[in-house]
């Protein structure tokens, strides 16, 4: 009842929607695209695509893979792909991304840090003249 679908790609889909009377305390694990409109506060992980609404009010730590941002965060977020800050966006904390994306209106209150992650011991590029 509560287990992952075999063969079926979550990616890109909706697979929950927290509206604004739902609260939670503590924990949260999610995959597949989140839509989170609730009020939560503690820690928050999401495998895939993480929305947090208009009417979202987060107080926590926030991992995902992608993060797009309408409402309220307060808390550090980081994401491996990519950190979406639309509008109407307050985040108070700092982000931590390779790619960090802000619309005009949009409210950052901490540090930004954009890397990607370098490949240990990754071959160099050799350039080697070829004559004639």
């Amino acid at each position: 009842m509560f287990g992952k679908r075999k063969g079926k790609k979550m990616r890109g889909r909706l697979g929950a929607f927290l509206d604004e009377d739902s609260e939670i305390e503590g924990r949260y694990t999610c995959s597949g695209t989140v839509m989170l409109d609730a009020k939560l506060r503690g820690e928050l992980t999401a495998q895939d695509t993480l929305i947090i609404g208009e009417r979202g009010i987060v107080e926590a730590t926030v991992r995902a893979g992608i993060l797009v941002v309408h409402g309220q965060v307060v808390g550090d977020v980081t994401a491996s792909e990519r950190v979406e800050l639309k509008s109407t966006a307050r985040l108070t904390g700092d982000v931590e991304a390779p790619v960090v994306m802000m619309e005009a209106g949009a409210v950052l209150d901490g540090q930004c840090r954009m890397s990607k992650e370098k490949p240990a011991d990754a071959p160099h590029a050799v350039v080697v003249p070829i004559k004639g």
